[in-house]
């Protein structure tokens, strides 16, 4: 037994080439959640843009697709687990590297956390629906260990299950959604087409220009496909692909929808609890199909918990086999293949928070509007870092560099904005708090960083080494 033991590899490693093309994109569209999206933000953009929501949208769309080149340029060349951790080391060394692998942990985990929140809302609401008296504290924080273990759960398992359950329910959610939007134009006829969304006439500008803030928060997470660079097939082809048509077609959702809610319910849309509730309401759509709306709803919040742990994991994994952190989240579990040892501090951590915020007195839906913003913050920084990192890399590497010039000026510059969008003017209570939390967790680990700076100089040499051509074997 002492012999086994003995000769028992240290990390079982990651699985190697098991994720296809459909499994990445279910990773990424998973990760930005656009039903979830859909039965909020149309209608908070439009209370300052009106006609201009699509707009909105639009251009939010074409900044995202420049952050999304400028990650792919990248993963044509580099497959890693560590996402932009990896890649931000190529263009700007060890200490961009680790601010950007810091933020990006944050924002995964804060959006894995705050959409828990949205999961409890609306599974609370779906069993009230269905007769079972699921409301009240208690109720909420047993949901929220429940579904929050659930995830947790299919992130240890493994990453094909958990890529799949992504996949079924946000598959299902936007099914759903579409269901409702396409017959709803088909229920008010001439009326669906609406050309007053396409004249931009009276459109304040200032209003589209600040629903843009809004609309790239749609899309965070689009790019979380890059984490699995070893466990993809094909990672070099296959991972550009799901990046770049996951913030295509999720762009593209995001405009018919915008376009659908106002052309159905007009100025209502500003002012209605629940958009998607009142056009099915509108439309006489059948008693049951509530339900089944509000289910979707809830599978897209559930869907958004999975894979942000999932990147977490193999972010914090690749931390440390390089000695960012302690060497023990550098394993795999040796069945699964997943760095469970990472999973089981963050999924319960979320789960910890959580259920703290709900005794406290916390709406779920407040849960989600607070520390989705916390997690935002890192995500815009770490967007920020592979644009400037990107340019600095193909120059260095002497590739045509016109073309990614261009997406990061784009990029850097609306993620610039988006920051003091959030913060000037001063948002109101706790949302005002919010950044200095932020800046808060970045300071605690800068001080980590320049520990290791310090103490142990030969770790910084190995960030952004770790690839998939340098696991070879070890899984």
């Amino acid at each position: 037994m002492t012999t086994s033991t003995q000769q028992a590899p240290v990390d079982a490693g990651l699985r190697r080439g098991v994720m296809s093309g459909p499994e990445l994109a279910a990773q990424a569209i998973a990760n930005i959640a656009p039903s979830a999206v859909i039965a909020f933000t149309a209608a908070s953009i439009f209370l300052g843009a009106g006609n201009g929501t699509m707009l909105s949208f639009l251009l939010a769309t074409i900044v995202i697709v420049c952050v999304g080149y400028c990650v792919a340029v990248f993963a044509k060349k580099n497959a890693s687990a560590g996402s932009l951790y990896t890649y931000v080391a190529k263009g700007l060394g060890p200490t961009g590297a680790y601010i950007a692998g810091v933020a990006l942990i944050i924002g995964c985990w804060g959006i894995a956390a705050g959409s828990l929140g949205g999961a409890v809302s609306y599974m609370s609401d779906l069993l009230v629906m269905l007769g079972v008296p699921a409301t009240g504290q208690v109720w909420l924080v047993i949901l929220a260990i429940l579904i929050g273990g659930l995830a947790t759960f299919f992130t240890i398992r493994g990453i094909r299950i958990s890529a799949r359950v992504s996949l079924v329910l946000e598959l299902a959610s936007v099914a759903i959604i579409m269901i409702l939007l396409v017959t709803a134009l088909i229920a008010i006829g001439p009326d669906a087409w609406d050309p007053q969304q396409f004249s931009f006439e009276g459109v304040p500008f200032q209003g589209v220009a600040s629903g843009m803030v809004l609309g790239i928060l749609g899309f965070v997470g689009f790019s979380s496909a890059d984490a699995l660079g070893r466990e993809a097939k094909n990672p070099y082809t296959a991972i550009p692909r799901a990046i770049m048509w996951s913030a295509v077609v999720v762009g593209v959702l995001y405009v018919f929808a915008a376009y659908t809610q106002i052309a159905v319910l007009g100025d209502d849309l500003g002012e209605v609890a629940s958009p998607l509730q009142s056009i099915s309401e509108r439309i006489g759509m059948p008693v049951w199909f509530t339900p089944i709306l509000t289910f979707g709803v809830a599978a897209s919040f559930f869907a958004v918990v999975v894979a942000p742990l999932n990147v977490v994991g193999r972010i914090v994994y690749v931390m440390g086999k390089e000695g960012v952190v302690a060497e023990r989240f550098g394993r795999t579990h040796e069945k699964h293949l997943t760095p469970h040892r990472v999973l089981l501090v963050a999924g319960p951590l979320a789960i910890l928070l959580d259920v703290v915020l709900l005794i406290g007195g916390t709406h779920p839906m407040d849960i989600v509007v607070w520390v989705d913003t916390y997690g935002t913050y890192g995500y815009m920084v770490a967007y920020a870092l592979v644009a400037i990192a990107c340019v600095a890399w193909v120059r260095r590497e002497k590739m045509k560099s016109a073309l990614v010039t261009l997406c990061a000026v784009i990029a850097v510059v609306a993620m610039v904005y988006v920051f003091f969008a959030n913060v000037v003017p001063v948002p109101v209570y706790p949302l005002n708090l919010i950044p200095y939390l932020f800046l808060a967790s970045m300071i605690v680990a800068l001080g980590w960083f320049l520990y290791l700076r310090r103490a142990r100089p030969e770790v910084l040499v190995k960030i952004g080494h770790t690839e998939t051509d340098i696991l070879e074997g070890v899984g």
